[in-house]
């Protein structure tokens, strides 16, 4: 017979009752297991919620749900940057279904849409309307998808009625069904921006800009991506009220699995080098790489290179067909392909957990770049390479990024181990003789066949454009890189334990400096030569042995090569004011809000070609009030949006499809109406006027006690709004009264 004990210990959200009898200190102990647990009971969900968790089959909340589902049930605006597979349908989910539950959120008459879920592509719609209906499945409430590519007639039909409480939909058919039914949207509680990079990726801004604008002031918003761009951060200034950013799964730390490795080549060798480079990564144990180049046009080049040195690749970037991205993932994902060539925008949401290595043929230009490439690799505890083709302009961007990593970077001679066993952070060269031959190969290639040789040609015109837009290094990295001695050894992890030696000793021979010099070699000991080198060595050998000494340790970094003189610091009288407080940067670092927190979270990818440059260029203009340059409207201050055609159209349009499709249902009442108007009708069916009067007056109470139940979050938001309303008011006002003045100065 089983203990009661544990037949209640498989009801979720309850308390197991402890027993009287026991010691006090035993049901203390248990008490604070039950209150440190961090399960989805001690949330604070309720039990229907619970119960479809459970039939579900979870058990523990992911570290993004433990962070996000709290704070979102305290009501407040949340924007959480979370990984693909980490959980966070989840977090808006159970949310959501906890509080159109409770009590004092019941749905009023006629106005059962309450909460809103926007997501960039059909697929993941479904998927999450599918997730929303299991575990709602005891809650009672109502759930329906708006998606693009179906029968609107049909959407009519669900969103006239008994509009479902949850709407899961796509923003551009939703945008179109708001206009053409004149939805009001006042009663949504809760609205959700899923995967928001991607939406504002996709050219859905006009779209969420417009729905926002229809949505009320007290509503909840959650927003969850894989990254922060900056359009996204200014969405969010905008749409969200004092929102907390939580960054969990996305941090701006190197795994510690992660080996990285800098290979220091001639900006004209870098194909040769990475050939030389795929030949020794792709093994039996590794048999695929992720290689990352700055714009479309060297993507094209280096997969026909590849492929005429017999390695087998694909490729993708922003401006390929979504459809043909697919196929070149799928093909590498099913190990049809070793190399996977990609730009820095083709790669955005890119999950690939079995990868091993990431090669940067084009230096990133920014740390959270590197960090955002290199992250392909080494995931879900896996171990991975990333390897990085440094050229000469590219030494001031290492250093920053050394800088970021808080890293120093390794010469070989620092180094004794070789091979698998070469740790990381090393920089070096490639062999030189190897890497000479293989470029006769690539310079062969594009002599003999014409479409290497045009694609040699618009890849060098590419970078010369990519170089105009490329973000620079900080000016202390460039005057760093130019007392930085580049390597010229090979890279450890090249070697071999027997090329290891013989390079050792060449640079023994190398390093060998001869007591005698080339004065004293071969002549009498009388000789003027001999007499005159003996005295200049009795004069300066001491500083010549300092001097040697002194470049032995500088080699072997011991020795620091900065200045040792300093400007003398300006002494300011008492009575200076500085332009800046003495703790800003204190008071910088330790502020916490939405805005610091966004801006250090930001990252923007840069375009992969010359074309998307110009466009993201031609969009811009200069704001004089904010000093930079911002989005410029391209229709003039007139409300326009995007249909699901391409097309622009004024936000007011109507085609009148819902017209028509409620007078044909009119009709089809009306037709059903007659047919039966013989039948005699029910007593049910007779509404009295008094009937209808108490109705009336029960809805008036269910409005007004939800408004007297109203949370803290929603008092505030209530009260920002109000007060943006007066300072509007105002700020009219005011100009009124100027042209008035001015005016009457005129007369």
């Amino acid at each position: 017979m089983l203990k009661p004990k544990e037949k209640l210990d498989d009801l979720p959200g309850f308390e197991v009752p402890t027993d009287e009898t026991a010691p006090e200190n035993e049901s203390q102990s248990n008490k604070k297991k039950k209150k440190g647990s961090g399960g989805f009971q001690s949330m604070g969900l309720s039990f229907p919620v619970l119960k479809g968790i459970t039939k579900r089959g979870y058990k523990q909340p992911t570290p993004i749900q433990r962070k996000t589902i709290p704070l979102a049930l305290q009501n407040k605006d949340v924007v959480a940057m979370a990984r693909t597979g980490s959980g966070k349908t989840a977090c808006f989910v159970l949310p959501i279904l906890d509080k159109l539950v409770a009590p004092t959120n019941k749905p009023m008459p006629g106005k059962n849409f309450r909460a809103l879920i926007l997501s960039p592509t059909r697929e993941l719609a479904l998927q999450t309307l599918k997730f929303v209906r299991e575990l709602g499945k005891f809650t009672g409430l109502s759930s329906a998808a708006i998606l693009g590519g179906e029968s609107i007639e049909q959407q009519f039909s669900v969103m006239s009625g008994k509009a479902p409480d949850i709407v899961v939909a796509t923003p551009g058919r939703f945008l179109h069904i708001c206009i053409e039914m004149n939805l009001k949207l006042d009663n949504i509680k809760v609205i959700v921006f899923d995967e928001a990079d991607r939406l504002f990726e996709l050219g859905f801004g006009e779209q969420l800009r417009e729905i926002v604008a229809r949505l009320p002031s007290g509503r909840q918003t959650l927003l969850f991506s894989a990254t922060l761009p900056k359009m996204l951060v200014e969405f969010a200034r905008a749409g969200l009220s004092d929102p907390v950013l939580i960054r969990l799964d996305v941090d701006w730390k190197l795994p510690s699995t992660l080996w990285l490795g800098w290979i220091y080549v001639r900006a004209e060798l870098k194909t040769a080098a990475l050939l030389l480079l795929l030949e020794r990564v792709l093994t039996d144990t590794t048999p695929q790489a992720v290689v990352f180049a700055a714009t479309k046009h060297h993507v094209e080049y280096l997969h026909m290179i590849l492929q005429k040195a017999g390695i087998s690749s694909t490729y993708a970037y922003s401006g390929l067909d979504p459809s043909a991205r697919k196929i070149a993932l799928g093909r590498f994902t099913n190990n049809k392909c070793s190399v996977l060539i990609v730009t820095d925008v083709a790669a955005r949401g890119l999950d690939l957990p079995a990868l091993d290595t990431v090669i940067n043929y084009n230096f990133p230009a920014t740390p959270k770049l590197f960090v955002h490439r290199v992250g392909r690799s080494a995931r879900a505890g896996r171990s991975g390479r990333a390897w990085s083709l440094v050229a000469a302009g590219d030494v001031a961007h290492l250093l920053d990024l050394q800088l970021f990593l808080a890293a120093d970077l390794q010469c070989p001679t620092q180094v004794s181990e070789s091979g698998l066993a070469c740790p990381s952070g090393v920089w070096g060269c490639m062999p030189a003789s190897a890497l000479e031959m293989r470029h006769q190969d690539v310079m062969a290639w594009e002599r003999n066949y014409n479409e290497i040789e045009d694609a040699a040609r618009v890849m060098g015109r590419g970078w010369q454009q990519y170089m105009k837009w490329r973000e620079s290094a900080s000016a202390d990295a460039n005057k760093r890189a130019k007392a930085t001695t580049p390597p010229t050894l090979t890279h450890p992890a090249l070697l071999d334990e027997g090329q290891r030696a013989v390079l050792d000793l060449a640079a023994q021979i190398k390093n060998y400096t001869p007591k005698g010099t080339i004065l004293e070699l071969g002549v009498k000991h009388d000789s003027p030569m001999n007499v005159a080198m003996k005295t200049m060595k009795k004069k300066h050998g001491k500083l010549v042995q300092r001097v040697r000494e002194n470049k032995k340790l500088q080699a072997e970094g011991i020795l620091s090569t900065e200045g040792k003189s300093k400007k003398k610091e300006v002494v300011r009288d008492e009575n200076y004011i500085p332009h800046q407080a003495s703790d800003q940067v204190t008071e910088v670092g330790m502020a916490v809000n939405f805005n610091s927190g966004a801006a250090s979270a930001s990252l923007d990818m840069g375009a992969d070609s010359g074309e998307a440059a110009r466009a993201h260029h031609n969009h811009m203009r200069w704001d004089r009030k904010r000093k930079k340059m911002v989005h410029a409207d391209p229709d003039g201050g007139r409300k326009m949006i995007r249909t699901e055609s391409g097309g622009r159209v004024p936000a007011s349009f109507r085609s009148g499809r819902y017209e028509e499709w409620r007078k044909r249902n009119a009709q089809d009442q009306d037709d059903d109406e007659d047919t039966n108007a013989n039948r005699k009708r029910p007593v049910s069916e007779f509404r009295p006027h008094w009937v209808k009067h108490n109705e009336a007056i029960a809805n008036k109470k269910a409005t007004a006690s939800s408004k007297e139940f109203r949370d803290k979050t929603q008092i505030v938001k209530d009260r920002i709004r109000k007060e943006k309303i007066q300072q509007k008011l105002k700020h009219k006002l005011g100009n009124k009264g100027k042209g008035k003045g001015k005016g009457k100065k005129r007369k």
